[in-house]
């Protein structure tokens, strides 16, 4: 899921929800330079803050109903930056129904609305957006088990992203050519910028249904399975798409002159999985080859990792775009721009598939468990370093993450909480969710091993340890969820651990004394509460693992000997000389 309105390349190779990632010129890094794109700067006409804002509680209307599906025509006019389209969604009524509530932003203009045929005026009586919360009233009330289709035909200009994909919306760009280039990016702000929905994560349609029509020389990649593409004959053709489960947000337009790489994927679960690459026809083709062959490896790694790829069925996409990346479900937007850093992979193209597991197939219930999008996912890039190059180049990822830490708030809070409380780092964690989300997971890893961690990660993100194609579906996972089956794994309890690290801004820290030939040992954590986290202790090359029972543990140590305390960091912990260089002007 993403990342939302905050930069994330941490220390130039870690993240997103991007999301994404950057530095302050993300702006320029998000131009391919094989392209030379010139973005074209609109100014902005701004929505309401309720559109602005996303996951925002839902009425009681909207927790009344399922989504069933929701089929969007949308005709993309980028001469004069507008749409209009027409959205008819299906919905099925859980509890007695009286209206049907969507959100959609009032820059964009309804010029009819309909229920099962019935056109419904607008104003009293009729239907209302105010601030961009859409009521519906019905003609009669809907028992449960009832169902009902709703028709919206809007037009007008959506909200240009001053940044995307940090502030979303339309991005209007142009090629070197001058051809146009146009991708939406909303994590942000929410699927309600340019088509009608419920903008919240438990509400999620069971389908969408895309036909995006489009200037006949561009081509419109999109979300879930291809069904084919209808030359209109006037210099327009629709493009038409289907996605099953899809994040709401993760509904993306991306329009271009495209081509298409395209193979298939054998994956070793035994489906065959077609994977596409659409770039500018403009780029070098060499770097566009050699992009396209990370596709597989990564593939491979992440379902020996964590288990099927879980669109298998549809197809694993990928599209350039003119903004540096978002996590669109099956169609991952892509603008690094071939950069090589020296590690041996593409970062960008790795953190975002991560969310094809971790914020796609499994999606956090509340905004307060969104380390399980970007911790678990960012964990993912040290992991591939060492399935490509090794334990050092795992380390020292693992240590960029470490020196990136911030440790303001907790990463979990234990409330419900907006997506802006928890991404941006004034209010709440921001880069922690990373980073020390990151870290985290190693730590666990190190206490409980491999079989128990993996299992777990597995478990969380499909609902079984043994996930087979075809044999589950997207599902939403908690931090109280992912703690009980790490328990039932591991065969501890481990409460602790969550408490000490995720419930808690400050680290652990590992307090050390050495007199009279013994080394003693206290952990003090934040709320002061019992970590009994082990510690290996090497003393003169030879190592022994002190269990720190109750937080305590002693160790004798013969005069003169030289201690090294965890000489493998498995533990994250306070580090002084971290804390002294930050202070003394590092660049965080």
């Amino acid at each position: 899921m993403s990342f939302k309105a905050v930069r994330a390349v941490l220390t130039g190779v870690s993240m997103l929800a991007l999301a994404a990632c950057a530095t302050a010129t993300a702006s320029q890094e998000a131009v391919p330079v094989a392209a030379e794109p010139a973005v074209v700067v609109t100014p902005v006409r701004e929505s309401t803050d309720f559109t602005l804002g996303t996951d925002q509680p839902r009425t009681a209307e909207q927790l009344a109903m399922s989504f069933d599906k929701a089929d969007l025509s949308i005709r993309v006019m980028p001469e004069t930056k507008t749409i209009s389209a027409i959205a008819v969604l299906d919905f099925t009524a859980t509890a007695p129904l009286t209206a049907v509530v969507v959100e959609l932003d009032t820059l964009l203009t309804v010029s009819s609305v309909q229920v099962d045929g019935r056109e419904i005026p607008a104003g009293d009586g009729g239907w209302s957006n105010p601030e961009g919360r859409m009521t519906i009233p019905l003609a009669e009330p809907l028992a449960a088990g009832g169902t009902v289709s709703v028709r919206i035909a809007y037009a007008g200009a959506p909200r240009v992203a001053p940044q995307a994909p940090w502030d979303g919306g339309f991005v209007w760009g142009a090629t070197a050519d001058g051809t146009p280039w146009i991708a939406t990016a909303v994590q942000p702000e929410g699927c309600d910028i340019f088509w009608p929905c419920i903008d919240h994560p438990l509400a999620e349609p069971k389908r969408v249904d895309l036909h995006i029509r489009v200037p006949s020389n561009l081509s419109a990649p999109s979300n879930g399975r291809f069904m084919g593409t209808v030359d209109h004959e006037d210099g327009w053709t629709t493009w038409n798409w289907s996605a099953a489960n899809p994040n709401t947000y993760a509904i993306a337009l991306n329009i271009g002159p495209y081509d298409e790489m395209r193979a298939d994927y054998r994956s070793r679960f035994g489906n065959m999985i077609p994977i596409s690459y659409w770039h500018l026809r403009s780029d070098d083709p060499a770097k566009v080859e050699a992009l396209f062959a990370q596709f597989a490896p990564m593939m491979d790694f992440y379902e020996s990792t964590v288990g099927p790829y879980p669109f298998g069925d549809e197809k694993m996409g990928v599209v350039e775009t003119p903004h540096l990346g978002m996590e669109h479900q099956t169609i991952n937007a892509y603008g690094n721009a071939y950069k090589l850093d020296g590690k041996g992979y593409d970062w960008l193209l790795h953190h975002e598939m991560a969310h094809e597991w971790f914020g796609n197939q499994m999606t956090n219930r509340n905004a307060d468990d969104m380390w399980l999008h970007e911790g678990l996912g960012s964990y993912m890039q040290p992991l591939y370093l060492r399935w490509l190059h090794g334990e050092r180049y795992m380390q020292a990822e693992l240590q960029d993450q470490r020196r990136d830490l911030i440790n303001r708030f907790a990463v979990v809070s234990g409330t419900e909480r907006a997506e802006d409380e928890v991404y941006k780092s004034d209010v709440g964690p921001g880069l922690d969710l990373y980073n020390k989300g990151s870290l985290i997971a190693h730590s666990l890893r190190m206490l409980i091993g491999d079989e128990a961690f993996f299992r777990s990660v597995t478990r969380l993100v499909y609902g079984t340890a043994t996930p087979r194609p075809g044999e589950f579906t997207t599902r939403y996972g908690t931090t109280n969820e992912f703690l009980a089956i790490v328990n039932q794994e591991s065969g501890q309890d481990l409460a602790w651990f969550f408490r000490a690290y995720l419930y808690q801004a400050a680290l652990p820290d590992l307090r050390h004394t050495r007199e009279d030939g013994e080394l003693a040992l206290e952990w003090v954590t934040g709320d002061a509460g019992a970590f009994p986290m082990p510690v290996e202790i090497e003393i003169d090359g030879r190592r022994q693992t002190v269990a720190m029972t109750g937080g305590r543990g002693r160790i004798a140590v013969p005069a003169r000997a030289h201690v090294l305390i965890d000489p493998d960091n498995k533990v994250l912990r306070r580090d002084v000389f971290i804390e002294e260089w930050k202070a003394a002007g590092s660049p965080n």
